[in-house]
């Protein structure tokens, strides 16, 4: 761990929970100015630190797939700003090498902040490989990590159903059992989006139960509106009936 990479960060991991791009500095150019796409593939190699950071920030607000394989390289940039900028600019230049690089490098990297770019990029790739090291990070990574982890899963609900049903147990799992409040929530709005997307089967009816049981039981009101939410956006008459009764009982 390189102890000047650590001297340009500012966050607190386990509380930093804001959306990934909320921590992008705009880009110093004229407002409504669009980033000049040749001119920033040329920085992207630059030795200067902060003239890569600002092309591969450039690469989150604007598409070219000529970038792509820049951004993979700076993935292992020796700056962790340089590598945070590099996911982010892959969550918007998606491809099937993007998401390889992008897993690969969740598996290593030592910083908190660049892990939470990389599960937010991981999400916009939409590749069902990306299932299981986002599961992984759900379980085992800083809460951050795993508050974005929840929200990446839930972008399944573009892919094909074993995708979605492969989703779901992790899912469940952190909305029962997450000690942050902040992650079970994401966890109870990632399954209600992906219930909307399954027939009413086994796996369907599970999820349904467990946002049920949250909505019931969990002490974190945050947590209870997100499960009731997500209830509401599924439509499911049991999960609708529930909310009824609650309501008339004054405990919603």
């Amino acid at each position: 761990m390189n102890e000047d990479d650590l001297s340009v960060l500012d966050f607190d991991l386990d509380a930093d929970f804001e959306s990934p791009l909320d921590e992008i500095e705009p880009i110093e150019s004229e407002p409504a100015a669009e980033p000049d796409p040749d001119a920033m593939l040329a920085l992207l190699s630059s030795e200067d630190i902060s003239q890569r950071i600002v092309a591969a920030r450039a690469f989150s607000e604007i598409q070219d797939e000529r970038a792509i394989v820049h951004l993979i390289r700076l993935l292992r940039d020796v700056c962790p700003l340089v590598r945070v900028s590099a996911a982010y600019g892959l969550g918007r230049n998606p491809s099937l090498d993007a998401a390889e690089a992008l897993i690969h490098q969740l598996e290593k990297d030592w910083n908190g902040y660049v892990r939470k770019g990389i599960v937010w990029a991981l999400g916009n790739c939409g590749d069902r490989a990306a299932i299981a090291p986002l599961t992984k990070a759900l379980k085992m990574d800083i809460p951050a990590v795993r508050l974005w982890s929840a929200s990446a899963l839930a972008q399944l609900a573009k892919l094909e159903y074993n995708d979605i049903i492969a989703a779901i147990p992790p899912l469940i799992y952190g909305l029962r059992r997450d000690p942050i409040a902040a992650v079970r929530g994401n966890c109870a709005w990632a399954i209600g989006k992906l219930c909307r997307e399954l027939p009413s089967n086994v796996v369907y009816a599970t999820a349904i139960d467990a946002l049920l049981e949250t909505l019931v039981e969990d002490e974190d009101m945050g947590v209870t509106e997100d499960a009731r939410s997500s209830l509401l956006s599924v439509g499911d008459p049991r999960g609708l009936q529930m909310i009824e009764t609650l309501e008339k009982e004054g405990l919603v």
